[in-house]
């Protein structure tokens, strides 16, 4: 179960709507303060003009350092603002406490082996989602949606592209720190750590608490055409909390997702490996099936390796 400790008034029940708020406006106030920081250093880190910078969002600036200085903004205005963002919640605001020396007493090796094939599994699963939601078609009374969503997708498209072209070794590294551990991190920390189990205490059900932050996780990506696989991921994530108590297995679970993409990429760039990241068809439905009994043979493995079981109408420890 989930662990976050706290007896301030704000956290209580009754005063969910306020909690949500705060947490809210602290989340976007530190997103866009880190963002901002970022900007502003970037002109002297990387010696890109101001004029320059906005043009890297769309992937169309042909700067050396151009790739650098959007992993730097990514890194410090996205995963570690994330990370920054629940701390100053949870610290200063509802003054609670993860538990993190009875979270990591609570990870054991067997377990921590088993995300890798858990993980892959889940991916090859959930190919078939990708594709699907890649290729949804809306009535003709939702054609605005669907265009400004296409739009939306195209964008952030062009500027995964871009931020995933790596030119250089160290530029792959850097990649790997930014989009896979510290938004791995960072969003596990603030979804799961914060907002699952506090859904959890607010509808009184462990099940609704991570769907419910699986869903905010995949919305405020902003891509509808992703949502739905982003979904599944979130609430897989929030599970392997649930079932262990421990923040550690989504944490490498996100890692681990992320940082795979960003080195079959790589690969792809080097030769050694076919990949296209915007490819969704071709999947083959043996491989799905194959990954869901993977997938499902692993996480029935992963349960009963753990002790904690979800319990409707409480969070484990206390909130």
């Amino acid at each position: 179960m989930e662990i976050y400790k706290t007896q301030s008034q704000i956290a209580a029940k009754h005063n969910w709507l306020l909690s949500l708020v705060v947490l809210v406006l602290i989340t976007f106030g530190v997103l866009a303060l880190t963002q901002g920081i970022a900007l502003v250093l970037i002109p002297f880190l990387f010696n890109i003009p101001f004029e320059d910078i906005l043009p890297l969002f769309q992937g169309e600036l042909d700067h050396p350092n151009g790739r650098m200085a959007m992993l730097f903004l990514q890194g410090l205005g996205g995963g570690q603002a994330f990370l920054l963002a629940g701390y100053i919640f949870s610290r200063f605001v509802e003054k609670a406490s993860l538990g993190w020396e009875q979270q990591f007493n609570r990870v054991k090796f067997n377990s921590l082996l088993l995300m890798f094939p858990l993980l892959f599994g889940f991916i090859l699963f959930d190919s078939a989602i990708v594709e699907w939601n890649m290729n949804v078609d809306f009535p003709t009374f939702m054609q605005g949606f669907e265009d400004f969503a296409r739009e939306m997708e195209d964008q952030a498209m062009a500027l995964t592209k871009y931020l995933t072209d790596f030119e250089t070794p160290g530029e792959f590294i850097l990649g790997l720190l930014v989009i896979g551990v510290f938004a791995g991190i960072g969003e596990e920390y603030l979804f799961r750590g914060i907002v699952q189990p506090k859904f959890h205490r607010y509808t009184g059900n462990a099940h609704w608490g991570v769907w419910i932050a699986a869903f905010v996780f995949s919305a405020i990506h902003f891509q509808f055409y992703g949502f739905f696989p982003r979904m599944l991921l979130g609430a897989l994530f929030g599970y392997l909390y649930l079932y262990s108590g421990s923040l550690v297995y989504p944490m490498l679970g996100h890692v681990l997702n992320n940082s795979f993409t960003l080195v079959m990429v790589y690969l792809n760039k080097l030769g050694m490996v076919e990949f296209d990241i915007e490819e969704a068809d071709g999947f083959s439905w043996y491989a799905v099936l194959l990954g869901l009994v993977i997938f499902v043979f692993c996480m029935r493995v992963f349960i009963s390796q753990n002790s904690n079981t979800p319990s409707d109408g409480k969070v484990a420890e206390s909130i």
